[in-house]
């Protein structure tokens, strides 16, 4: 996680509330990440993640959403580092069996199809890890969302880690405490966690994220009270008691395709699908105070966003002679 950061902030108020911002940070290991890393030795990644995610979101919407959440994952486990894309090999796990992951996380192929395409402009330059955090941000924008500056400079690592996968990622179901928690253990803040909760603006979750809301949320056969009782009547009829656990169901029913703040109006409604969602509202004042702040102002959750997403970024990369940069990023190097 960063602990110092010098920045500069420039605002400029377009049609998609682009928030560029423009700056170096220091890491926890001392190296910089800063968006100028590839302007000589690649400068044409950024163009070829962005023109890819486009064919990708055009080909299939809700991959948008999958390909934010894949840097999510990445992130909350042992740092920025590319883990998450590792197929199980060798004397490694793979980080795709975690019980966050399961049946559930995905874009890997398009992820493939990126790095080929800039290992053939540029090979043994790009890491993965910095190809999820470029991918997110043109995710995000694709989608409506807020534009940024990637810091880069990221290198991939070498292994996995199943049990930080099961165990660090913020589970639907977790209490509000604890979700503060596992932020805070990356150096995140609460407006980073209400800030961040916003990318489910866009994209789905299964009925079994969420069931126990419907049936028995307090262990005690009643749905939870906080749901509005027309919503919860709507989604039972397609998420049962038993059976149907990999049913899809938008994370905002309003404007499941569009990255904009109706997220937190939803919450307002009492309109939040998962847990981990509607206890932004219910269960500490100061979550409360910037959920209504972010229903009303879009343009100020659009800021929070971004510079939540450069923070995350910034979760423990690997720099310098650390790690390596994957020609495969779902394997490590041959040596």
């Amino acid at each position: 996680m960063a602990k110092s950061m010098s920045y500069c902030v420039v605002l400029a108020l377009l049609a998609l509330a682009v928030v560029p911002l423009c700056f170096s940070s220091k890491t926890q290991q001392g190296g910089y990440l800063y968006p100028q890393y590839y302007d000589h030795s690649c400068p044409q990644v950024q163009q070829i993640v962005k023109s890819v995610v486009a064919q990708a979101v055009a080909r299939e919407r809700r991959m948008a959403a999958s390909l934010l959440r894949l840097h999510f994952h990445d992130c909350f486990v042992k740092g920025c580092d590319g883990s998450v894309l590792l197929d199980t090999s060798g004397s490694i796990v793979s980080e795709k069996g975690s019980k966050p992951n399961k049946k559930s996380i995905r874009g890997f192929e398009v992820i493939d199809e990126i790095k080929a395409a800039v290992e053939r402009a540029c090979p043994h330059t790009v890491s993965c890890a910095d190809i999820l955090a470029i991918t997110a941000r043109d995710a995000t924008v694709i989608a409506g969302g807020p534009n940024w500056e990637v810091p880069l400079g990221r290198r991939d690592a070498r292994g996995a880690s199943l049990q930080g996968s099961n165990n660090e990622i913020p589970a639907p179901n977790n209490t509000f405490n604890t979700i503060l928690t596992k932020f805070k253990r990356q150096g995140l803040k609460l407006v980073d966690l209400v800030a961040l909760s916003g990318a489910h603006t866009i994209g789905n979750a299964r009925c079994v994220s969420f069931r126990q809301r419907l049936y028995n949320q307090n262990r005690n056969g009643q749905p939870d009270v906080t749901l509005d009782r027309v919503y919860a009547s709507q989604l039972r009829n397609q998420c049962p008691r038993s059976g149907g656990d990999q049913n899809l169901f938008f994370l905002d029913h309003v404007s499941p395709f569009s990255f904009d703040n109706s997220y937190y109006r939803n919450i307002l409604a009492n309109k939040g699908l998962l847990n981990s969602d509607q206890v932004l509202l219910t269960k500490n004042k100061k979550s409360m105070k910037l959920v209504k702040q972010y229903a009303e102002n879009m343009e100020l959750f659009f800021n929070h966003f971004a510079k939540s997403m450069v923070k995350m970024g910034n979760i423990s990369p690997l720099t310098g002679p650390k790690g390596e940069i994957r020609q495969n990023c779902r394997r490590i190097n041959s040596y």
